[in-house]
């Protein structure tokens, strides 16, 4: 569902404890996986209430866990992947195609996502998205903070939600600092709000290019 961009979105979301207005690029930072899918439960049952699209990125060795909580949750699995509502994805069918990370070719396959469920008839995608992939040692990870900036270029087109979990005990204090500078709503503590460290796209790629130059020159 495309976003009009005179006004608010055509339907607000509730989301841990808050309604999710027209920013729907989100940060989602979890002290693990119990916290994660207690936090994030009602907004995903909600999806399918609601009769909206699920794309899931999850850490290839989670999978099968997170589809048994997604059951326990009291969604009939089989049916949605049957019928295209529940899409889950390994890292390795996302980020990490060819076993490398290539962030213009995952902001292209961001928008067909979207746009695929938009072709397919559903009011709305709700993308959720473990970024535990960064920390693994592939060709590419490094433009993580370059990548999640982009993606304030892309998202504003579109109505869907795309919340990107971040693990705190794995990623450390400055990484998730930056991370969160990407974003401009925030789920911290389970509680979702808009985030006042949010740093505007055109801004923060200008920084990051001059933290780039730097360590060129203090290599050379």
């Amino acid at each position: 569902m495309k976003w009009n961009p005179g006004g608010m979105n055509s339907a607000s979301l509730q989301l841990a404890e808050g309604i999710l207005g027209r920013h729907r690029h989100i940060c989602a930072f979890f002290n693990g996986i119990d916290e994660e899918h207690r936090v994030l439960r009602s907004f995903i049952k909600d999806g399918f209430a609601r009769g909206d699209r699920a794309c899931h990125v999850v850490d290839p060795d989670l999978r099968e866990e997170h589809l048994k909580r997604l059951s326990e949750a009291g969604i009939n699995v089989v049916h949605a992947m049957d019928t295209g509502q529940l899409e889950v994805r390994r890292w390795q069918e996302a980020y990490l195609r060819g076993d490398r990370f290539d962030q213009h070719a995952m902001l292209a396959l961001i928008e067909e996502v979207l746009q695929s469920g938009e072709q397919a008839g559903y009011a709305a995608t709700r993308l959720l998205a473990h970024m535990e992939w960064a920390l693994l040692d592939k060709p590419g990870v490094e433009d993580l903070l370059e990548y999640e900036t982009r993606l304030n270029y892309v998202l504003p087109k579109y109505d869907d939600p795309v919340i990107c979990t971040y693990d705190l005990s794995k990623f450390g204090a400055n990484v998730a600092m930056d991370i969160m500078r990407t974003h401009p709503v925030v789920i911290i503590g389970g509680v979702l709000q808009e985030n006042p460290f949010f740093v505007p796209p055109d801004q923060l790629l200008a920084e990051l290019r001059e933290r780039r130059s730097g360590r060129v020159r203090m290599a050379n």
